[in-house]
């Protein structure tokens, strides 16, 4: 049976995205920003990220890609299940994933948003996950940096359960 073991509660989230918001919010005074969500995992970190954008507008979208599956390991095949609704070309993006492991799904939606010719691409992230990254992509913004461990909660799912938690633990098997 899975244990739920807690890394960060919903409070501490709550400070560091506060903090990240503010960051943004600064980098992105007076542009043209289009901010563009991952689906699943990162709609409950974005939707609280955005309501603290001191920003005067900006758009936002959401793209979902397939990755994981059932699994606890990216397989590296990346589909695009929803793509963005948004004109890009010549607009700053902000792009909003829930956790950077592999790097490998990131990567190849980089790829794909870069061809649509936007001015700037820049990545936030909840949790940058280094230990297994397998390509050079580094966040611009990252809430948390972990280690090790697979996560749930706060929008981050094992086999699309545990999304609904409001803290963010580490699920054993």
């Amino acid at each position: 049976m899975p244990e739920l073991i807690p890394v960060f509660s919903k409070e501490v989230i709550a400070q560091k995205t506060a903090a990240v918001a503010k960051q943004i919010s600064s980098d992105f005074k007076g542009r043209d920003l289009v901010v563009i969500g991952v689906l699943k995992g990162a709609f409950v970190f974005m939707a609280d990220l955005i309501r603290q954008l001191d920003l005067d507008s900006f758009t936002v979208d959401f793209i979902r890609v397939a990755s994981y599956g059932g699994d606890t390991e990216s397989s590296g095949c990346v589909r695009i299940l929803k793509d963005i609704e948004t004109d890009i070309e010549g607009k700053d993006l902000l792009v909003i994933e829930d956790i950077l492991d592999t790097g490998l799904t990131l990567n190849c939606l980089m790829e794909v948003l870069q061809a649509r010719q936007p001015k700037k691409i820049k990545i936030c992230t909840l949790i940058d996950k280094q230990e297994r990254r397998q390509v050079e992509l580094k966040p611009d913004y990252a809430c948390f940096q972990v280690e090790q461990g697979f996560l749930v909660g706060y929008g981050l799912d094992y086999a699309e359960a545990y999304r609904n938690l409001p803290g963010i633990y580490h699920l054993t098997m």
